[in-house]
Formats: structure tokens, sequence, C-alpha cells
């Protein structure tokens, strides 16, 4: 009766182990993706108020 501990022993160990194993579910996503792009508006906004800067220091060099 001695060597059936160790083997069930093994085999409970086995089973307490299969269980513990992580599952990974791979699914699409109910909404689609958005993704917003506001950089065009962002660099016009700041060419513009570059330009403004620009015609100012020109107006008024002794500004500095």
């Amino acid at each position: 009766m001695k060597s059936a501990a160790p083997v069930l022993m093994a085999i409970a160990v086995a089973i307490g182990l299969g269980a513990c194993t992580p599952t990974v579910q791979v699914a699409a996503p109910k909404e689609p993706i958005r993704i917003d792009l506001n950089v065009k508006i962002d660099q016009e906004i700041r060419v513009k108020l570059d330009k403004e800067v620009e015609d100012l220091i020109a107006d008024n060099p002794d500004i500095f």
C-alpha cells in the first residue's frame, strides 16, 4: 500500500496544476476603433501665429 500513495499524490498534484492554467481569449471589439487626427489644425494655427509674430517684430524692431 506504500507504493500507491506516491502515485495518488502525483495524480492529485497533476490535476491541481492542470486546473490552474490561465485561459486567453482573443475577441474583436464590439465598437469600431476611433482615431482623431487634429494635427493639421494645430499646425495651421502655429504657422499663422508665427507669421503674426514675424510681422510684429518687423514692424517694431526695438520691441526686445
